[in-house]
C-alpha cells in the first residue's frame, strides 16, 4: 500500500525536527539491510532520503543520476554493492553520520 502525501510529509517533519527520530529511520534501514531484508530496508532508506538531503543533492554528492537513485531505491531496485555503498557514504557525510557494527 503506498504511503499517502500526508503520511510522507509528517514524517518528513518529524525528521526535521527531532533527531533521535532522524537517527533512528537511518540505523532501522541499515538494520534491516544487515538482517538481510533488502526490499524493507530500501523503502526506509527511500524514505529516509526523502526527508532528509533529497535525492537532487544526493545525486550532486554521490555523482549518480538522480533517476539511478531512485530506481536503485524502489521496491524493484537492485543496487550493486558499490552503489550502495556510495549512498550510505554520502548520507553519513551529509548527517555527520558514524555507523558503528557490533557482532553479537
Amino acid at each position: 500500500m503506498p504511503l499517502t502525501r500526508d503520511f510522507r510529509m509528517m514524517v518528513k517533519a518529524r525528521v526535521q525536527s527531532d533527531p533521535a527520530f532522524r537517527r533512528a529511520m537511518y540505523r532501522e534501514a541499515l538494520e534491516a539491510m544487515l538482517a538481510g531484508d533488502a526490499a524493507t530496508g530500501k523503502a526506509l532508506l527511500r524514505d529516509y532520503v526523502n526527508a532528509t538531503v533529497g535525492f537532487e543533492r544526493l545525486e550532486t554528492l554521490t555523482g549518480t543520476p538522480r533517476k539511478s537513485l531512485m530506481r536503485m531505491l524502489s521496491p524493484s531496485g537492485n543496487p550493486g554493492l558499490n552503489s550502495l555503498l556510495g549512498v550510505l557514504r554520502a548520507l553519513n557525510e551529509a548527517d555527520d553520520i558514524t555507523p558503528q557494527v557490533r557482532v553479537a
